[in-house]
């Protein structure tokens, strides 16, 4: 009776064990078989190539052009949304009708398909027919190339992911502004405090585990995206949008170069995990001082 009590709590959490171990980490493990092996899908022979696949990867210009296309989309996209994201939560912290309406408009894209979000936008987008240049012709001004000029497809992807998890990232914010105590408010005001000051000695601080958490998933986020990117730009122009997972899907899933696709997989999760114990060393520390 005393080992059935033991192992208890070991059974309800066996199925999602099971299913993370299923479909997430025997994923893992035989995408690192593959990286080590040449395959195309087709044939049964899969000969072990050792290095190759990652040697082939970090020669190729393709690599380090999505390596910086990315590392660029992450740099200007998270800071813009956790920024704009701060800054709407500490409007709509606020408790009225109109608050949690807006609330609600800006979580929908959030739940929203990500393919329908970006078909949408790539027709407002469109060069000939599309919302924005007909509100720029009717301004009498001409028309802009949105997806097909490289200095601004980067920008109109940026625009696109930002508008979609801009709700998300609203809130979490509010539920750590809602944490943070009003007696500490009242000091201030009592004190003399301007907005300003109090925003940035008060409210930041006692914020930035949210922020920390969001910082995370969001550069990972960052890294990740693809379905925008592949509807609205395919990558181009140029070679302008085509980010790491963009590129791992042509090489594993359009070249049928499942190797060197596994290898990218591979790189990209390692990245990314040395990504998130850089930002728990420099960050982390700061969180768990200041809360």
């Amino acid at each position: 009776m005393a080992m059935l009590r033991k192992l208890t709590p070991y059974l309800f959490v066996a199925p999602l064990m099971i299913f993370i171990t299923v479909f997430t980490y025997i994923p893992i493990l035989a995408s690192l078989n593959l990286s080590f092996r040449e395959w195309n899908f087709l044939s049964p022979d899969m000969p072990f190539v050792g290095l190759r696949n990652y040697e082939q990867l970090l020669s190729s210009r393709e690599l380090w052009n999505s390596l910086w296309v990315t590392t660029l989309f992450a740099i200007l996209s998270v800071p813009l949304r956790l920024g704009l994201a701060l800054v709407i939560a500490n409007y709509l912290i606020r408790e009225s009708v109109h608050s949690r309406l807006l609330r609600g408009a800006l979580f929908l894209p959030s739940v929203t398909s990500t393919v329908s979000i970006a078909v949408v936008f790539s027709w407002v987008f469109s060069t000939d027919y599309g919302m924005v240049n007909a509100i720029l012709g009717m301004l009498g001004l001409g028309k802009v190339q949105w997806l097909q000029d490289p200095h601004l497809a980067l920008w109109v992807l940026i625009f696109v992911n930002t508008w979609k998890q801009l709700g998300y990232d609203i809130v979490i914010y509010i539920a750590g502004l809602q944490a943070i105590p009003q007696e500490l408010y009242d000091a201030a005001s009592i004190d003399g405090c301007r907005r300003l000051h109090v925003f940035r000695r008060v409210t930041l601080p006692l914020v930035m585990p949210a922020t920390y958490f969001l910082l995370v998933i969001s550069v990972i986020e960052a890294f990740q995206v693809f379905t925008i990117v592949n509807v609205m730009t395919r990558g181009g122009p140029a070679g302008a949008t085509d980010m790491l997972v963009n590129l791992l899907y042509e090489i594993g899933f359009v070249l049928f170069d499942i190797g060197r696709g596994s290898a990218l997989a591979v790189m990209l999760f390692v990245l990314l995990v040395a990504l998130a114990i850089l930002k728990s060393r420099i960050i982390g520390r700061k969180v768990h001082y200041e809360a």
